[in-house]
């Protein structure tokens, strides 16, 4: 199974198009949040066009899990096909458990808790448009960084493939880091 990941589109068509398509034929597609909105206290990205953003998300043939970032607002379910989850998203694949959380309204450390209570393999953020990707134990902490506004100068994504998770600059493909689970 290979699924891309990714956060922060904000808004940009173009973003997302290009997330995809470095991420190529994909099973699932996770969003940690701010899909629609860029927010205001962000510039608009390059290629902002909410509208035909959520087009492009409800005419996907594969299944889109998203949780709610601080940017996705009532009107953003309205346009959506797909839900948006909130505070969380929950993925289970066989026994890999994968918990999406924006980031922006709980700690690192209440996160790792609920990890460990939920026996999760791999937490999922957004929120602060910067990559990571280690692991803690058992546990594989992620953010796929922004495909749209990175703070880090670096336009990113994950995916997951194969027991290992990349790092992916979505500029020209190259693998930024990588983590086998």
């Amino acid at each position: 199974m290979k699924i891309a990941i990714l956060s922060d589109t904000h808004g940009s068509l173009e973003s997302f198009n290009k997330a995809l398509d470095v991420a190529g034929p994909c099973d699932l597609i996770i969003h940690a949040g701010d899909i629609l909105y860029h927010g205001p206290r962000n510039p608009l990205p390059q290629g902002y066009n909410p509208q035909e953003l959520a087009n492009a998300i409800n005419g996907l043939e594969i299944p889109f899990i998203a949780a709610a970032g601080n940017c996705d607002a009532p009107i953003d379910q309205v346009m959506l096909s797909v839900p948006i989850q909130s505070p969380y998203a929950f993925v289970a694949l066989d026994n890999f458990r994968i918990l999406i959380h924006h980031g922006h309204d709980a700690t690192e450390e209440e996160l790792m808790s609920l990890s460990e209570k939920w026996k999760i393999n791999l937490l999922i953020t957004g929120h602060t448009h910067m990559k990571k990707l280690e692991k803690n134990k058992d546990l594989v902490i992620l953010n796929p960084g922004s495909c749209a506004l990175p703070k880090d100068d670096v336009a990113s994504i994950a995916i997951l493939e194969d027991s290992t998770i990349k790092l992916v600059n979505i500029e020209n493909g190259e693998v930024l880091k990588s983590i086998s689970i």
